[in-house]
């Protein structure tokens, strides 16, 4: 069977015509006969991994090709793997009920037990009136979560635990695995900023979880189901996955989906869920082991999809897997997903997390919802609930250090409340939070990495101004984290309540405060706004606009409409619009203040953020030193695609129209101000007046700047 090429228009394979091929042929499968597999199997029993030499003798004397013999001797030995596996379970099994039926026989006995001083039954306790009603409780409390278990077990895989079946063995020949694997350069993952093993986990907010055997077992089950739904999806095109009509994604066919994968509870006739399904694939720059431990681990989940993640914890390990590889590694894990805009919630998901190799140099993660009611109780689903069918991405390793990804993503999803007008088309595209926007960022941000283990020194790169290596990875360090804290601030914990407030020019303005502690923050009471805006620009040029230094006076009304100069350039992909720069105003008071600044754009998005950060704290990070404690409160810009609709509001005009070209954009504005250094200070008028002036007055320059009318419907949030 061919492994099916997933594209959603990009990073295909050459064969992607062949889809819309009327006459294309058909696969051939390949059936060995008698002969072969008598012959085959004579020689496994002398020699389980035949070098080349015997494949190749084999190959004349069966008339098979070198590759079909390989992968037969590649089943076969995962065959017997899987056969010596249930036959220890078995033995186990056995042995269990040895020892329990030896259990009640001994108990049987001590009931007739006759007391050698008086010749009658044995003295019984004082308590064994409370220890029988203690086992009575004990006894009800298992039948509930048998009870319990059992209904998730038909919830998740369709059949009471009781039926329990064995995993069958995943036969891998089928899959199209031919590149060659390359075990590159090890990646220093150390050197990505919060990496390190010594880091502390992001968001704690679960406590300990207690995990019976049978949840275990049933979390076993329901990993390895969805391991092999998963697989099945990678494998099948037609007609399960087709082509989209209007941008040629790869989007699920719901029809073929429940035909081929049939739940016990099947909600898709409730007309209050959405299905959001998607697949994609593309070349990253960088090795699959590296990748395969940072998507294992939820810190530096978190920092290769700051963009997209905005919480996640592991809150169990079942299974720690392969040393080295995190073959079999399972683990329940928490997530937060999110749009950057506050008018979009937050998506919550328990779930479970596994990673399989495959074969040499692939690997497959599968994530799937597990609902737990310890976790539940903590998750609000105020907004929609969410559920995640099996999910995730095959890594195939390629030469030189490269890595082809096909990601899946398959959710569902129960609307709690509209989704907000501005974002409707964007999400029910399935664009917000589909297989694109994973591929895409993972490619920009490894890319990124890939520029930060670069030890060169160019004076076109950094200006002449950093005057080393070191002092480059620095900067990117300390770039690297201002723009995590900057994504964090727009979704931030579910604690936080928003507060409406009235605004200028017909501006809404909800706002928070939240007290820092962090040494990375500077310490005190902060204030954050975002504004989420429509404008009839490209996101392109919106990009453009922000990150161009010569026209930062034009909407930065910090600058006081002084002249900006970039005094440093590092890039750190392969877009120019890829780069961290540090920038000074000229003919400023202000000479001892910086600005840096991290832009960065792929097809679903781009951000511009920059901090304003004292000349001091820049030579430090200049010079090569740690900069984790130079203090950052980051602002600036998210930029999304509006999914070339009209304008949800109707106020606006449609992409047709748009003399910019390129359909409109989502433009979502963040300040973070310092109100006070106590943190006992409260929100006060002042504050207020000037959150709203900063806005309000910033909104009008971009428009005034943009050419665009300034009846445009504006809505305008705060939080933290």
């Amino acid at each position: 069977m061919e492994y099916g090429k997933g594209g959603g228009g990009r990073g295909s394979d050459g064969d992607d015509h062949d889809s819309a091929d009327p006459h294309r042929r058909k696969k051939r499968y390949h059936r060995h006969t008698a002969y072969q597999i008598q012959k085959l199997e004579a020689i496994f029993k002398d020699s389980q991994h035949p070098d080349e030499k015997q494949r190749l003798q084999l190959s004349r004397e069966l008339g098979l090709a070198p590759r079909q013999i390989k992968f037969w001797f590649q089943n076969r030995r995962t065959q017997m793997k899987a056969q010596s596996e249930r036959a220890d379970n078995c033995a186990l099994w056995a042995e269990n009920d040895r020892i329990r039926c030896e259990n009640i026989a001994i108990r049987e006995a001590l009931k007739n037990v006759i007391c050698p001083t008086c010749g009658g039954p044995p003295p019984v306790g004082e308590d064994s009136y409370f220890e029988e009603q203690k086992l009575r409780i004990e006894n009800a409390h298992l039948k509930e979560e048998l009870d319990r278990v059992s209904s998730m077990a038909t919830k998740y895989i369709g059949r009471p635990i009781s039926q329990r079946l064995p995993v069958q063995p995943i036969h891998v020949s089928s899959l199209d695995l031919s590149m060659a694997s390359f075990s590159g350069p090890p990646l220093d993952l150390d050197l990505l900023p919060g990496c390190s093993s010594t880091s502390v986990p992001n968001n704690p907010r679960f406590p300990a979880i207690n995990l019976s055997d049978m949840d275990k077992s049933l979390m076993a089950d329901v990993a390895g189901n969805a391991m092999d739904e998963f697989i099945s999806l990678l494998q099948n095109n037609e007609p399960l996955w087709i082509k989209s009509a209007n941008d040629g994604r790869d989007v699920l066919n719901l029809d073929s989906y429940e035909r081929l994968f049939p739940r016990a509870n099947n909600h898709s006739k409730n007309p209050n869920l959405r299905i959001e399904a998607s697949r994609d694939s593309g070349v990253v720059i960088m090795n699959g082991l590296a990748l395969v431990d940072m998507f294992m681990d939820s810190n530096k989940w978190v920092e290769l999809f700051p963009t997209i993640v905005s919480k996640s914890q592991r809150l169990e390990v079942l299974s720690p897997g392969v040393l080295g590889n995190h073959s079999g590694s399972l683990q329940l894990m928490y997530e937060e997903l999110q749009v950057l805009s506050p008018l979009v919630p937050t998506r919550q998901f328990s779930l479970l997390r596994f990673c399989q190799q495959i074969e040499q140099g692939s690997w497959a993660i599968v994530n799937v919802s597990y609902d737990l009611p310890q976790v539940n109780s903590q998750l609000s689903s105020l907004q929609a609930l969410c559920h995640k069918f099996p999910s995730g991405c095959l890594i195939q390793d390629m030469p030189n250090g490269y890595s082809k990804i096909t990601w899946v993503e398959h959710v569902e999803i129960e609307d709690k409340s509209p989704t907000h007008g501005l974002f409707r088309d964007l999400i029910h595209s399935g664009l917000a939070f589909g297989a694109e926007l994973w591929l895409t960022t993972l490619q920009r941000m490894c890319e990124r990495f890939a520029c930060l283990m670069v030890s060169g020194n160019s004076t076109r790169d950094l200006g002449g101004v950093i005057p080393s290596p070191d002092g480059k990875r620095s900067i990117m360090k300390l770039a690297q984290r201002m723009v995590n804290n900057f994504c964090g601030s727009i979704n931030p914990s579910t604690g936080h309540q928003w507060t409406t407030l009235s605004g200028l020019n017909e501006v809404e303005v909800r706002s928070s405060l939240h007290r820092s502690t962090d040494p990375g923050q500077p310490s005190g009471v902060a204030l954050s706004a975002a504004a989420t805006i429509w404008l009839p620009v490209s996101p392109q040029n919106v990009f453009n606009f922000f990150k161009d230094e010569r026209t930062r006076p034009q909407w930065d009304v910090l600058f006081n409409g002084n002249a900006v100069q970039e005094v440093a350039h590092i890039a750190n992909g392969s877009h120019p619009g890829n780069c961290i720069s540090v920038l000074r105003a000229v003919n400023s008071n202000q000479s001892n203040m910086l600005i840096l600044q991290e832009s960065c754009i792929d097809s679903s998005g781009s951000l511009v953020v920059y901090c304003p950060v004292d000349l001091p704290a820049i030579n430090i990070a200049m010079s090569g030193e740690d900069p984790s404690y130079i203090p950052l409160l980051p602002s600036g810009f998210t930029i999304l695609p509006d999914a070339c609709h009209p304008h949800p509001h109707g106020g606006g005009p449609s992409t047709s129209s748009n003399p910019h070209g390129g359909g409109g954009s989502l433009i979502t504005v963040v300040f973070q101000i310092l109100v006070s250094s106590y943190p006992s200070v409260k929100m006060n008028p002042e504050s207020v007046g000037t959150v709203n002036n900063l806005i309000g007055t910033t909104v009008h320059q971009i428009k005034a700047a943009l050419n665009c009318p300034p009846t445009t419907t504006t809505t305008i949030t705060t939080s933290l």
